[in-house]
């Protein structure tokens, strides 16, 4: 089987894939003229030509340096304008976001299952998630590396270690790992067997953690996964989610990249 290299990996068996997008900066532009009868104009820097001050060239001037002077193939050197860039960094800026409604993408997710759960709660989105009752989940489980789980293990707040711990060594990390494996294994065999045995799917899998990979499609507008993004890459989100919205993040860049270069404007 070949691997498919449109899947960017995350965390050790997860990946992220782009099924189909739609929409583009153009169209968010003409979503936002709709109301005055205008479409999209074309982005910048523009011929500054105009007479009784409207603009009467169109053509997207050639820019020599960082000056407002640039050189236009009619008009020759000009004053360069803004194009409709000005106008999405507009309505980004100012929260206009029902533009951005007007774009979207459709992903696959593989995640661990409780990383889903944190995910699900995004009801911005439209979910449609492998199920156990209809075919075996793959034996894939989520094992985290001694580094991660050092990450937060000398903290008390939110989702970090409880009070009465002790503060967790890179020894007790590795015979943490070696529990969790063998766990995996054992409960992979009595699912195994469970279905072997003739017992539904739907309760074979109820014993299975929350360390298990699933797999899902999830589908928003741009204005919603932009959204997805602010939450789930913050930094106190939890890292594992964190990974997957990084990894989205890359995704979108070059399919909206003007809109994505404004969010990250923002969040700089």
């Amino acid at each position: 089987m070949t691997e498919d290299t449109n899947k960017t990996p995350v965390l050790d068996h997860g990946y992220i894939k782009l099924i189909e997008s739609w929409g583009s900066d153009e169209r968010i532009i003409e979503a936002a003229r709709q109301s005055t009868d205008k479409g999209f104009e074309g982005w910048g820097p523009k011929c500054g030509t105009s007479v009784d001050g409207v603009f009467d060239c169109q053509e997207q001037v050639l820019r020599a340096d960082d000056s407002v002077w640039s050189r236009c193939p009619v008009h020759g050197d000009v004053k360069q304008r803004a194009g409709d860039e000005k106008l999405l960094r507009y309505l980004y800026e100012n929260q206009h976001s029902t533009p951005f409604e007007f774009a979207g993408a459709v992903i696959e997710v593989q995640a661990p299952i409780f990383v889903f759960r944190e995910w699900h709660r995004h009801r911005t989105q439209s979910y449609n998630e492998m199920s156990a009752r209809y075919t075996p989940l793959p034996n894939l489980n989520y094992v985290p590396t001694v580094e991660r789980l050092l990450l937060n293990s000398k903290t008390n707040k939110q989702a970090g270690v409880i009070k009465w711990s002790i503060e967790l060594t890179e020894e007790a990390a590795r015979y943490y790992l070696t529990d969790l494996q063998q766990m995996y294994d054992m409960q992979e065999r009595m699912y195994q067997n469970a279905l072997r045995a003739g017992v539904p799917k739907e309760l074979a899998r109820g014993h299975l953690p929350v360390g298990r990979y699933s797999r899902m499609r999830a589908s928003a507008n741009l204005r919603n996964w932009l959204g997805f993004l602010t939450l789930r890459m913050a930094p106190n989100a939890q890292w594992e989610i964190r990974q997957y919205a990084l990894a989205v993040h890359k995704l979108l860049t070059p399919v909206f990249p003007r809109t994505m270069e404004l969010f990250d404007k923002k969040g700089s």
